[in-house]
């Protein structure tokens, strides 16, 4: 018997009801009971004497057996003035505590209704609140992964905004302004290329005589290139006809505007409305004779010519007149007036040209270094001097000039000067990628402030579950200690363990 005593009584929290139901301690029908006990406990409520602990008590969730205990335990102190001399309260507080208690401990109604209460805090009310704890902290850095995101491509477009500027070789205050007044340096950037040309005489001297020897070649070699080293940059009239022109009248170059405006929308200004505008209105009325005939007629001269009434029939001529044989001779206009570097055709062919001398250069270069055998001497011994008489080293350095002119007008800076002078309105189109890039990193950093918020909701959210969690938790401590306590003395005092309590 003693060790029989000594062992303890393990229950899963989950089985505690039907452990209860099964052994008698609790009745089948306990629930019909207790909605009859918690409607008395909402009117004993009501009327309820001013103190601390009372109150605590009454501000739980769920008022349970146990609680009652304690607020009759209260009440002794406060209505003990109603005590009569046979030891009875004449306080109906008092005798609505009493009562509710009496009709708890009967078939031990109170014990069912706290162990269902353990089960539904163990199963759902615990399991439910950890759920949204975890959620709120998985939002959280959820939401502080995507808010350094959204500022981290914040920072990379605006960094990839300020690297396209620079490019451009503009600072990107106002990106339409900049590109337009590099657009204005450009000239002056070409006129230095153009001089700076005039040192390659040595490099375009030795491909001739290297063209000339190998292979007799009675053509041109490099006539842009040979034009710009004599006559530096130009117009294209003078490198097209040969003579320098007596007026140069360069093309208006238009400023691209802000706005794009609408094509489909023509501006008639004021035409039309006024008195004034009565005699400019075009009318056409019935029966008037233009002498122009539609249809064909026997009596006409050939297809091409139109009737005009009394006169005779006129013949239509089109004369094709040859590009820039337009213009007066010694007048460039148009395309004649621009530079030889800044017409698109001829800077082309010299940039070819500047390639074509970079490739020749850099055979030279690897043809030398194996120029060590006999027979490659023996091939040069009838070569110019100007052949003959080059190193190794010297060839570099001519390499390196012809590539530091040919990285200057290939650079991207370069490529896009020339297509903003080509067309204005390649300035409104860089501007606008750029302003996207600007606008893009706007949206990504107005969306992380929207992420801060977000986050900041789910830390008050989270502040707000964890008191939640914890009062759930030592109630349900309680509860347990008190089951256990209760069901102990049922079987003389035998340790009794729920198991399964995890809150």
């Amino acid at each position: 018997m003693e060790n029989i005593q000594n062992l303890p009584i393990d229950i899963q929290t989950s089985k505690l009801l039907d452990w209860l139901l099964d052994r008698r301690h609790c009745n089948v029908k306990w629930q019909n009971a207790v909605k009859t006990i918690r409607e008395k406990i909402n009117a004993a409520i009501q009327d309820m004497p001013e103190n601390k602990e009372i109150t605590q008590l009454l501000s739980g969730s769920y008022i349970h057996y146990f609680h009652c205990l304690r607020i009759v335990e209260l009440l002794k102190g406060t209505e003990a003035s109603s005590k009569n001399i046979f030891g009875r309260y004449s306080s109906q507080r008092m005798k609505d505590w009493q009562e509710i208690v009496t009709l708890y401990e009967a078939d031990n109604i109170y014990l069912a209704e706290v162990a269902s209460l353990l089960i539904r805090n163990v199963s759902y009310e615990g399991p439910a609140l950890r759920k949204q704890l975890a959620r709120a902290q998985q939002l959280q850095q959820e939401l502080s992964r995507r808010e350094v995101e959204c500022q981290s491509s914040a920072a990379d477009l605006r960094e990839r905004y300020y690297v396209a500027c620079k490019q451009y070789g503009i600072k990107g205050e106002n990106v339409a302004r900049e590109l337009q007044a590099l657009v204005k340096d450009l000239p002056s950037v070409l006129e230095e290329v153009g001089k700076d040309a005039a040192k390659l005489e040595e490099q375009i001297q030795l491909y001739i005589a290297f063209t000339n020897f190998v292979c007799n070649w009675s053509d041109p070699v490099l006539p842009a290139l040979t034009f710009t080293q004599k006559r530096g940059n130009a117009t294209f009239y003078e490198w097209r006809t040969g003579s320098v022109p007596t007026v140069v009248e360069r093309p208006v170059v238009e400023d691209a505007s802000p706005e794009t405006l609408n094509e489909d929308t023509i501006d008639w200004g004021d035409f039309g409305k006024g008195a004034d505008a009565v005699d400019s209105a075009i009318t056409v009325e019935d029966g008037i004779d233009w002498g122009i005939s539609l249809e064909p007629n026997s009596e006409d001269t050939g297809a091409g010519t139109i009737d005009w009434g009394d006169s005779e029939a006129v013949p239509i001529e089109i004369e094709i007149v040859d590009v820039g044989t337009g213009c007066p001779e010694g007048v460039a206009r148009g395309e004649d007036a621009l530079s030889l570097l800044e017409n698109s055709q001829s800077r082309s062919q010299f940039i070819d040209e500047l390639m074509e001398l970079e490739v020749f250069l850099t055979q030279r270069i690897s043809e030398m270094g194996e120029e060590g055998d006999v027979v490659s001497i023996s091939q040069f011994q009838l070569a110019p001097s100007i052949i003959q008489g080059q190193t190794h080293e010297h060839i570099q350095k001519m390499l390196a000039e012809v590539q530091d002119l040919l990285g200057r007008l290939t650079s991207l800076r370069m490529q896009h000067l020339f297509m903003i002078q080509a067309s204005p309105r390649y300035v409104e189109r860089v501007s606008e990628v750029l302003r996207q890039k600007l606008k893009q990193a706007d949206i990504l950093v107005l969306k992380g402030a929207t992420m801060a918020e977000k986050r900041q909701e789910a830390l008050e959210e989270q502040s707000r579950l964890e008191p939640r969690v914890d009062l759930l938790a030592g109630c349900t401590r309680e509860l347990q200690k008190l089951i256990e306590a209760d069901i102990s003395k049922r079987y003389h005092n035998r340790p009794v363990n729920l198991m399964g309590v995890n809150i």
